[in-house]
C-alpha cells in the first residue's frame, strides 16, 4: 500500500474518542501517494492548519540549540563575527587589504550567507534527525524542515542588529555611510534567499532519508560555494578577470547564481564606500527573475517532497 497507515491516542481525545479501544477503529491512511502535478494548495492548507505546531517547533529549535548555555541567542552573534574577525585579520592585515570599512563590507554578505546556510544545513538533517517524533503521530512532514527556516529567520534579524549597529559605529567615527534607494532591495532579496533555501532545503530534507551521505556532501558544497560569492573579496575582481580573458562563458555562469545576486544587493544597500567595490547592474530585474525561478523550484521541492514522504517511516 502507497502511504502510511496511522492512528493515535492523542488524536481520538481530539475528536473526543478518548475512551475508544484503539485496536477496534479502522486505520487511516495519510500521506498516500498523491498525483505530482495536483495537491501543491491541499498541502498548503494542511501546513497552515498545523501553524500553531510549526511556531512551537519553532521555539524547540532556537531552544535546543541553546540549551543549558550561559549566553543563550548571544550565541547566533558569535559565529559571524568570529568569522568576521579572522577574514578581517587575514585579508586586511596579512595580504594588505586597503579597502575601506572591509569589516561591514564582509558583514554585509556574510549576514545573509549565514542565513541560506543556516536553512540548507539545517534542513537536510530536519526529517532524519526527528525520526522518533515523525512515526508517533500524524502532522505535515513539512513542518521539520520549515521550523528550521523560521528559526534561522530569527538568528538572521539577530545579525541584522549587529550589522546596523556597526553601520551606527562606522558614522560615529567619520566613515562614509550614507544610506541611499538600494536598501529597497533588502526585501526582495531577503525573500529569493529564503525561497531558495526553502526549496533546496525541502528536496534535501527528503532525499537525506533515502541517502544518508547527502548530510555530510552538503556541507563541502557549502564550504566551496563561499568562495563562489562575493563575500571576502569584491565582485569586480572576478568580473574583471573574466572579462580580460574572455571567458564570457565563465562570466555568464558566475552571475547566474541566484545567492551572489543576494549578496550583491545586501552589499549595494549597506556597504556605500564606492561603487567600485560592489555590483553595478541593475538587480531588480535579477532578483525578480531568480524570485520566480525560486517559487517554481519551491513548488517542485514540495512535490517531490509529498510524493516520497509515505515511506519516511519505514526508512527511519
Amino acid at each position: 500500500m502507497n502511504g502510511t497507515q496511522e492512528t493515535t491516542s492523542a488524536a481520538l481525545e481530539l475528536h473526543g474518542h478518548g475512551d475508544v479501544d484503539v485496536d477496534q477503529l479502522p486505520m487511516t491512511v495519510v500521506h498516500a501517494r498523491r498525483s505530482f502535478v495536483r495537491g501543491f494548495g491541499e498541502d498548503v492548507r494542511d501546513i497552515w492548519s498545523f501553524r500553531g505546531l510549526l511556531v512551537q517547533l519553532v521555539r524547540k529549535e532556537l531552544k535546543v540549540k541553546y540549551k543549558d548555555s550561559v549566553l543563550g541567542f548571544f550565541w547566533t552573534l558569535v559565529r559571524p563575527m568570529i568569522q568576521l574577525v579572522i577574514y578581517y585579520v587575514a585579508f586586511t592585515i596579512f595580504l594588505g587589504n586597503s579597502q575601506p570599512a572591509y569589516a561591514i563590507f564582509i558583514f554585509s554578505g556574510l549576514v545573509i550567507w549565514g542565513l541560506f546556510t543556516d536553512i540548507l544545513g539545517g534542513c537536510t538533517g530536519s526529517i532524519v534527525g526527528n525520526g522518533g517524533l515523525l512515526k508517533k503521530t500524524y502532522f505535515p512532514r513539512e513542518i521539520f524542515p520549515l521550523s528550521v527556516v523560521g528559526a534561522a529567520i530569527v538568528n538572521f534579524l539577530f545579525q541584522m542588529i549587529v550589522l546596523l549597529a556597526a553601520l551606527a559605529l562606522s558614522a560615529a567615527i567619520g566613515q562614509r555611510v550614507v544610506p541611499t534607494w538600494d536598501l529597497a532591495l533588502v526585501p526582495l532579496a531577503l525573500v529569493v534567499c529564503v525561497v531558495w533555501g526553502t526549496a533546496l532545503g525541502l528536496f534535501l530534507a527528503a532525499a537525506t532519508v533515502y541517502l544518508r551521505d547527502l548530510q555530510h556532501l552538503i556541507e563541502v558544497i557549502i564550504l566551496a560555494l563561499f568562495w563562489m560569492v562575493p563575500i571576502v573579496y569584491s565582485v569586480t575582481l572576478p568580473l574583471n578577470s573574466f572579462a580580460a580573458n574572455g571567458h564570457q562563458t565563465l562570466l555568464t555562469l558566475y552571475l547566474a547564481n541566484p545567492m551572489l545576486n543576494v549578496i550583491a544587493a545586501f552589499q549595494r544597500a549597506f556597504y556605500t564606500m564606492g561603487p567600485e567595490y560592489t555590483l553595478q547592474a541593475n538587480l531588480w530585474p535579477r532578483l525578480a527573475f531568480f524570485l520566480v525561478v525560486g517559487l517554481g523550484l519551491l513548488w517542485l521541492a514540495q512535490r517531490y517532497f509529498s510524493r516520497v514522504q509515505g515511506n519516511f517511516a519505514q526508512e527511519l
